[in-house]
């Protein structure tokens, strides 16, 4: 099974990853993806872009490299009832976007009920595409309700290769439920490589071997076709009027 899609990288304007966006782009042609989404950390994170940088997100390509660019967001779970650190009116301008839990962005965690309502609230929100890195053992939440809400909105859920063997630290059980359940009730995945720096863009192989080892298919990976993820996000009202852009 073949990955042809990133749609959870970071670049510099994260403040804590390393390469730039045309750095980013040109390793994931280089690596033979055919698109990939930039998906910064809300401003609540520290070092995170200031509000002005989704705004301005219009002036990126919308292919470098021969790679098709997804302007988007990991945007913060900042509270129980599942609000967000962007508005709904920068939210709606975004090509794709994923919501999750960071710690000092704003909510801390708290009981399992009280994470599981919070992540369950941020997913009822209609520009809510994915929740990133759900797994993560600081956030503990009922996953089968996690998993059933999820199918009920039509949001993906997250198998995140970062967390699987660099960060977030024994999240392989907690992702491996997810997984099980997402296969078991038919809900789609998306497996990103959350990279922060270009070498790593598109590298999937640990999430994508826990993926086929809890039976998901790839019907149910929506990133092994990049036709798969357009009409994804056209069904959600994304990527209307997208803008030509010369090939860089």
């Amino acid at each position: 099974m073949k990955l042809v899609a990133d749609l959870h990288v970071h670049t510099i304007a994260s403040g804590h990853a390393y390469s730039t966006i045309e750095e980013t782009a040109r390793a994931a042609s280089e690596k033979g993806l055919e698109m990939i989404a930039f998906t910064e950390h809300g401003p609540n994170l520290p070092g995170g872009p200031h509000l002005y940088y989704f705004g301005n997100l219009r002036v990126i390509p919308e292919t470098m490299f021969g790679v098709e660019i997804l302007n988007g967001v990991e945007a913060n779970i900042i509270s129980v009832e599942g609000e967000l650190d962007l508005p709904d009116r920068t939210l709606s301008t975004l090509d794709f976007v994923l919501a999750g839990f960071h710690i000092r962005t704003g909510y801390d965690g708290g009981t399992v009920e009280e994470n599981t309502h919070a992540m369950i609230a941020a997913m009822q929100n209609p520009y809510v595409d994915a929740i990133a890195h759900p797994g993560n053992p600081e956030y503990q939440v009922d996953i089968e309700k996690v998993v059933n809400a999820a199918k009920d909105l039509g949001v993906l859920l997250e198998i995140n290769n970062s967390s699987l063997t660099i960060t977030r630290k024994h999240s392989e059980e907690n992702c491996c439920k997810f997984a099980r359940l997402a296969a078991r009730h038919g809900v789609r995945v998306v497996i990103g490589s959350d990279a922060h720096i270009s070498t790593r863009v598109g590298l999937f192989d640990t999430a994508l071997e826990l993926a086929q080892r809890a039976g998901l298919t790839e019907d149910l990976i929506i990133n092994t076709s990049a036709d798969r993820v357009r009409d994804f996000l056209r069904r959600r009202g994304k990527l209307k009027g997208r803008r030509l852009s010369p090939r860089v």
